[in-house]
């Protein structure tokens, strides 16, 4: 893959976060300018830490479970790509997409 190809889908991931972030905070900008109760808007502030610190674990796990199953192939050696090998990184992702669930479920 030629270098120059990752720019402008660099720019366009960098572009829509941005944009992302300027929607979140004039909503929240709003919700506050136009009297929403206290309760109300701690409440939505409080699910958002929330979801944010879900999400963090949740990639956390997942990435840490593929990190996992790439050490498998390597170990054993695999260099080819094969329906195994894939499996391998499936498997590997579903694991820490489980694992993730079970920690949210105790979580809360």
């Amino acid at each position: 893959m030629n270098l120059g190809d990752l720019i402008p889908i660099t720019l366009f991931i960098c572009i829509t976060y941005a944009i992302k972030v300027v929607v979140d905070a004039r909503v929240r900008r709003q919700m506050v300018t136009v009297g929403g109760s206290e309760e109300l808007v701690r409440s939505v502030l409080q699910s958002e830490e929330l979801r944010r610190r879900h999400s963090s674990l949740h990639w956390g796990v997942v990435l840490v479970a593929l990190g996992i199953g790439f050490a498998l192939i390597q170990a054993f050696g695999w260099q080819d790509l094969t329906p195994g090998l894939v499996a391998v990184l499936a498997v590997a992702t579903g694991v820490g997409n489980l694992v993730f669930y079970g920690i949210a479920r105790r979580l809360g």
